[in-house]
């Protein structure tokens, strides 16, 4: 399950455009923060996607990107040219292809990313790889039964489009002012392009009957999936950021928004849905693949700042800024299944399993310090000159890392006041063991 917002430059503090994520998947898996730089390719390449190879391009872009360690894919990322994407899982009443003979939806925007220069050249990359290769496959990591369609967001500092699927057909929509998405289908009876067969099959499939006016939400939702993931809900928070904040919108208030819960009581053990922006897994039924597990802000102006987590829980984490150039990334260590002390998201899983143990008790006991540090590093990337980028943005992965396991060592001597139940207790000790955590 997963969240996305974008504000352009009517609604934005500063007239640019800003797109945010978080990346909802299953807990222990982890998700890798990369840079990936542009290159020219030898006509006739093949290139490997999770599953499949498809011809490559002829040049592709730079790209900073989120990917759950197993799959080549992204969940999220932003290019050289200015592009940023962020997708959702969507479930309509077309099939689900579940043989691995397809491109994942995380493929597509890693493709897209990869190879378009604007906002509307994405939704083009994305509809004509779906019309050569379709959409499919496995999309969990140990969960494999899961498969669903996908809705994007796509944004660069003038524009924005929504695109929702349904398996080879979708339907785009040009954004005013702000948008957001969630696990369900948003687009209504208004759009401004579309798949030539998009109403005939559902006339064809009788969810939409002649002579009224289209819907593609009302006629391709499946209701089951779309009820269950607690879309509604969670569009309903970011929706409320945006239009409390017409004209206000910045990085810090959308940082805040990838934050959120949906009351201000909330303990991640309670909840049976994930009702939540920011998402923790409670249990192995209804909340297991409702972890945060990645999260990015990006600021898309005339030089792109892309704030990223590289960690899971948004609430609990530091979004620190990169930018394009010589370099862009400081080592954060090789990704993989299970805890490893050398690996920048597992460091920081630490603190955020041991904060479960006791959320309302723990959280609090950080919180003023991380809102401290989350402002001096925003207030410190204003007006940065070029050549200092990388050193920057180095700094605040440093400075992070080094208050995480100061955190660690002080929230390690507090006492534990409410555990949570037992299927919540058990739930965590069976995924810290799988993962080699000892919390």
């Amino acid at each position: 399950m997963c969240d996305t917002l974008v504000a352009l430059s009517s609604a934005t503090e500063d007239g640019s455009v800003i797109l945010a994520k978080n990346s909802d998947r299953e807990a222990n898996e982890m998700q890798a923060l990369e840079y990936h730089p542009g290159a020219v390719h030898g006509t006739g390449q093949q290139l490997r996607c999770t599953y499949i190879d498809i011809d490559q391009a002829d040049i592709t872009h730079a790209v900073l990107i989120s990917r759950p360690f197993w799959m080549w894919g992204a969940e999220m990322g932003i290019n050289e040219k200015g592009v940023a994407i962020g997708n959702e899982a969507i479930w309509t009443k077309m099939p689900v292809h579940k043989k691995n003979d397809r491109l994942l939806g995380m493929d597509l925007l890693r493709l897209a990313l990869e190879r378009a220069g604007s906002a509307r050249h994405g939704v083009e990359v994305i509809c004509d790889l779906l019309e050569r290769y379709g959409q499919g496959g496995i999309a969990g990591y140990q969960d494999k039964s899961m498969a669903y369609h996908n809705s994007f967001l796509l944004a660069d500092n003038n524009e924005a489009w929504v695109l929702e699927t349904a398996d080879h057909l979708w339907v785009a929509k040009k954004v005013e002012h702000y948008y957001s998405i969630s696990n369900g289908a948003t687009i209504g009876e208004e759009f401004d392009l579309a798949h030539p067969d998009l109403i005939s099959t559902a006339v064809k499939n009788s969810w939409h009957r002649r002579g009224k006016t289209f819907n593609f939400r009302e006629s391709y939702s499946d209701w089951f999936y779309t009820t269950f993931s607690a879309s509604k809900k969670r569009r309903w928070q970011s929706h409320c950021y945006l239009r409390d904040h017409v004209k206000k919108v910045n990085v810090a208030g959308a940082i805040k928004a990838l934050q959120s819960h949906d009351r201000d009581d909330y303990a991640p053990q309670n909840p049976l849905l994930g009702s939540s922006v920011c998402a923790h897994a409670g249990n192995p039924l209804s909340r297991h693949a409702t972890q945060t597990t990645g999260s990015m802000v990006a600021h898309l102006a005339d030089k792109p700042t892309a704030w990223f987590t590289a960690t899971s829980s948004a609430c609990t984490s530091v979004f620190k800024p990169l930018w394009f150039g010589e370099n862009v990334l400081p080592p954060l260590g090789p990704p993989g299944p299970g805890f490893d002390p050398g690996n920048y998201w597992w460091k920081n899983e630490l603190l955020h399993r041991t904060i479960l143990r006791d959320y309302r008790g723990l959280k609090p006991r950080i919180a003023s310090e991380l809102e401290q540090l989350q402002f001096a590093i925003l207030t410190g990337a204003q007006n940065l000159v070029e050549d200092d980028y990388f050193a920057y943005s180095a700094e605040a992965f440093t400075e992070a890392a080094r208050k995480t396991g100061e955190w660690l060592g002080m929230l390690n001597t507090q006492p534990i006041k409410a555990r949570g139940n037992w299927l919540y207790r058990h739930y965590w000790n069976r995924l810290n063991r799988e993962a080699g955590l000892v919390v």
